[in-house]
Parts: structure tokens; C-alpha cells; sequence
């Protein structure tokens, strides 16, 4: 049973050099506020919304800020408390759904899919992010990782189309990741190892990109 009220990730715009995540995050932002500044519309739904730490990407895109999760947030910010692919909303009522390192977490991401087709009006977008690299986390409730082919045939099995593919970071990014993870935690607690494998892979990863190694990946799908 998941437990209610985790810590969740709470302001996207709080996440400095020194951050354990921050070669991951930083260009998982970037290209979740390019997706949402060119695709973001009408009444949203957040699937899996924890603490609605992008919220605010979304004040000048969206009449309407909807926010489910399968338990209530430690900020209690959930508006639906529900499964993910049995949503308690109408069909065709939803002009963009956005989903955040969620997919990796759900047991049966096809029914996941097919229920964020449903609740889409024509011409909607589905804004999902997801992991290709990760340790295991929020155990046992971890089942998948997904490459950008993976991404490409679940969304187009239930109908949608591929607008953008966006791998948010490279090799490098991904490296300096793995050696967070990897070393011991008598270096990683450090801020200032932290900040300094932070700069010197994020200076390679921009140097020297090479995305066939990235962390993850962001989606816009459309519903036609």
C-alpha cells in the first residue's frame, strides 16, 4: 500500500548547482517549459500531480488546473484521488494532460495511455516525461524505463501522434548522474563535490552532446 503524505518534489524553480538531481533536472526543465509554452492550452490535468511543482509553467497557457495522484501530497495539493488509468472525469473534456516521471510507476502504462486518450479533446496534447536511466526508487512501485522508440509505440498503439521527442540531456549528463549515485555517500552528501561534478559533466554534456545515452526523455503526443 503507498503511504499517504511522501515529501514530494515541491518548486521546479528551487533546484541550484549543488543539487544531487540537478544534471537531470536541468534539462528535464528546459524542455517542460518548452513543451508547455507551445502545447499547453485550456483546461489542464495534472496525472500524478504530487505537489504541483510545475504549476506555475502553466499561468499564462491554461483556463483551468486540475491535479490527480493515486494518494494525497504532503502539501495535501491533490484536487482527485485516484488510480491513473481510471480517472473520474468525462470524456472529451480535457485539453492537455501533463505527466511527470509518473509512467515508469504505473503497473499497466497502456491502459495509462488509453485513458488519457479518452479524457482528451480532439486536438490535445499529452505532455509525459520519463526515465530511460534511473536507479530504482519509490520501491516496489517501480516497473519500467522507456526509450524514445518504447515512448513512440505506446502512445501511437492507442492513437495518438509523436509532436516532439525530447531527450533532456546526453551521455555526459547521464555519467556524472551515474557517479552521484555510484560513490559513496561520504562524497555525495558533500555540496561541494556535488556542485563541482555538476559543472564539469554538465560543461561535457554541452561540449560534447551526444543524447544516445540520456536520462530521459519528454513527449508531446497529439490526439487527433
Amino acid at each position: 500500500m503507498r503511504k499517504n503524505n511522501l515529501k514530494r518534489f515541491k518548486d521546479f524553480s528551487e533546484i541550484e548547482i549543488s543539487n544531487k538531481y540537478y544534471l537531470v533536472y536541468k534539462p528535464l526543465i528546459r524542455d517542460l517549459i518548452f513543451a508547455v509554452t507551445n502545447y499547453a492550452k485550456g483546461k489542464v490535468l495534472d496525472v500524478g500531480c504530487g505537489n504541483k511543482p510545475y504549476e506555475k509553467l502553466f499561468e499564462n497557457y491554461c483556463e483551468e488546473y486540475i491535479g490527480c495522484d493515486i494518494i494525497q501530497s504532503s502539501e495535501n495539493r491533490v484536487d482527485v484521488i485516484c488510480n491513473a488509468t481510471v480517472i473520474p472525469l468525462l470524456d472529451n473534456t480535457i485539453d492537455t494532460i501533463f505527466c511527470t516521471q509518473v509512467v515508469e510507476h504505473v503497473e499497466d502504462h497502456n491502459q495509462l495511455i488509453k485513458e488519457m486518450f479518452r479524457l482528451l479533446k480532439p486536438n490535445g496534447h499529452v505532455i509525459m516525461s520519463g526515465p530511460m536511466y534511473w536507479p530504482l526508487h519509490e520501491k516496489p512501485y517501480d516497473f519500467f524505463r522507456f526509450t524514445k522508440f518504447g515512448f513512440k509505440f505506446i502512445f501511437e498503439k492507442q492513437g495518438f501522434t509523436i509532436s516532439e521527442t525530447l531527450a533532456n540531456g546526453g551521455k555526459w549528463a547521464t555519467l556524472g548522474q551515474m557517479i552521484i549515485h555510484t560513490f559513496p555517500r561520504s562524497f555525495t552528501k558533500k555540496k561541494f563535490f556535488r556542485k563541482w561534478n555538476n559543472k564539469l559533466f554538465m560543461y561535457l554534456d554541452n561540449r560534447y552532446y551526444d543524447d544516445n545515452n540520456t536520462m530521459n526523455y519528454v513527449i508531446v503526443a497529439k490526439k487527433q
